[in-house]
């Protein structure tokens, strides 16, 4: 009986054209043929005279032409198609026995089914996950303990996680259970701004008279004019519908300077420490911004009181552009609102850097600026903007407050997430406004869920 490889050596075509890989009409008779001439019933199958056959056969094929034999037929199947290549597998699995079924069933799953989080080193492991999206993890812990505990275990998945989803990140924490809770809890938080349901409402009721301004700081809520207060310099600043700036000292209750220049009322004053440098001042000098309808004057703030205005600003020459009177000041950057949007000012160069619109809601007011977040409010919402995206995230309805002409009869209370949340600042006083019925409107953050 010939070998394989003698057929086709003899008749000089490939390999493929052997009996036993014809397709089509004749293909069965060829293998029924080839499996007689062997001495193998194919109606029987596997059984005494399918071992009897088999030791024939192997004793007809030595090992080194087997060898021979499988590595053509290797070759040629390479050579095939992979829709080619199935149709092979599917008939040799026809043809297979009990043992060879058996034989399959056993190394396909450690083929196939291999666990790479179990089996890689943990440093492969992690490189391999920081590929994946935050939901598909979640959805692997759920795997198996061990594939929770590997996916646990990675801090940096977790913390990248945090930090795009805009929250505040303190590298120093290792722990990396405690970043995938810092994770949880920033999805939850997340979609309830995108659901509009972050917030809740509150009253403060007492006044028997019309709340015209209020002031918020360090957890006090109070109701006076525009003003802002240093404690370390013993001063106190005020802005006034008399186009003026007055300097007061605290501990004496007397005022030490006017500032003069605004040719409007003064609807904001921030007193600030700078952080930056410029030809007019360095890191650590206090400032103050005092805004009217249409300017922003810079004066340096210190131990000698009397001073001169050192910057005006302003987004028109012809004060045909209104600034609204929201005004804010991080010792880095000045924000203020107007009806084109939000222009953001670099103290250093006194340049403005960017102008972000919101045609779909115009007219915006500012109530807190930071590195991720915004707070912005009209008539009818309070809204949060994604500075990174300029986009509006989350909005809170408003009801029927009462506005002033000039000044304000609302505020932002605690600010710090504006720099990105992390699961601790995201509680207290968020807006506040006053009403008709001379109450005090609150927007708080509502409890975690």
């Amino acid at each position: 009986m010939p070998l394989p490889c003698e057929v086709a050596d003899r008749e000089r075509r490939p390999l493929v054209q052997a009996p036993w890989l014809w397709s089509g009409p004749g293909r069965c008779e060829a293998l029924v043929a080839r499996a007689r001439l062997v001495g193998v019933s194919p109606a029987r199958g596997p059984g005494p005279r399918g071992a009897r056959s088999g030791k024939f056969f192997h004793n007809l094929m030595e090992r080194k032409d087997f060898e021979t034999w499988l590595d053509n037929i290797s070759v040629t199947f390479l050579s095939l198609t992979d829709l080619q290549k199935n149709e092979t597998l599917d008939h040799l699995i026809s043809l297979s026995g009990a043992v060879q079924l058996r034989h399959l069933s056993n190394n396909l799953e450690t083929l196939l089914k291999r666990d790479f989080l179990k089996l890689l080193p943990l440093e492969l492991s992690f490189y391999l996950l920081k590929w994946l999206d935050p939901q598909t993890l979640l959805t692997c812990c759920l795997v198996s303990k061990q594939w929770n505990k590997v996916i646990s275990a990675c801090t940096e998945v977790w913390q990248t996680a945090c930090k795009n989803l805009g929250w505040q990140i303190d590298d120093s924490v290792q722990d990396a259970l405690h970043w995938k809770k810092v994770y949880l809890k920033a999805i939850l938080r997340m979609k309830q701004l995108e659901d509009h349901e972050a917030f809740e409402t509150s009253s403060l009721i007492g006044h028997s008279a019309r709340v015209y301004a209020l002031y918020y700081k360090d957890g006090l809520l109070c109701t006076v004019f525009s003003v802002d207060y240093n404690d370390e310099l013993d001063i106190l600043v005020s802005g006034s519908a008399d186009f003026t700036v007055k300097v007061w000292a605290l501990s004496a209750g007397t005022c030490l300077n006017t500032l003069t220049g605004h040719t409007e009322w003064v609807t904001k004053v921030v007193l600030q420490k700078c952080k930056v440098k410029s030809l007019l001042h360095s890191p650590g000098d206090y400032i103050l911004l005092s805004a009217d309808k249409y300017e922003i004057k810079i004066w340096p703030i210190g131990r000698e009181i009397n001073c001169k205005c050192l910057k005006t600003l302003s987004v028109s020459e012809d004060r045909s552009i209104c600034l609204q009177p929201r005004l804010h000041f991080d010792g880095k950057y000045i924000v203020c609102s107007s009806a084109l949007g939000l222009y953001q000012w670099d103290f250093a160069s006194y340049d403005i850097l960017r102008v972000i619109k919101t045609p779909e809601i115009p007219n915006l007011a500012l109530l807190g600026f930071g590195e991720v977040f915004a707070l912005l409010f009209d008539n009818r919402y309070l809204y949060i903007m994604d500075l990174r995206t300029e986009s509006l995230i989350s909005r809170w309805p408003l009801p029927e407050y009462r506005k002033s002409k000039r000044g304000s009869s609302f505020l932002a209370g605690e600010a710090s997430w504006l720099n990105g949340l992390d699961g601790h600042n995201d509680t207290g006083l968020v807006f506040a406004t006053s009403m008709p019925d001379h109450s005090i409107h609150l927007v708080l953050w509502k409890e975690h869920g």
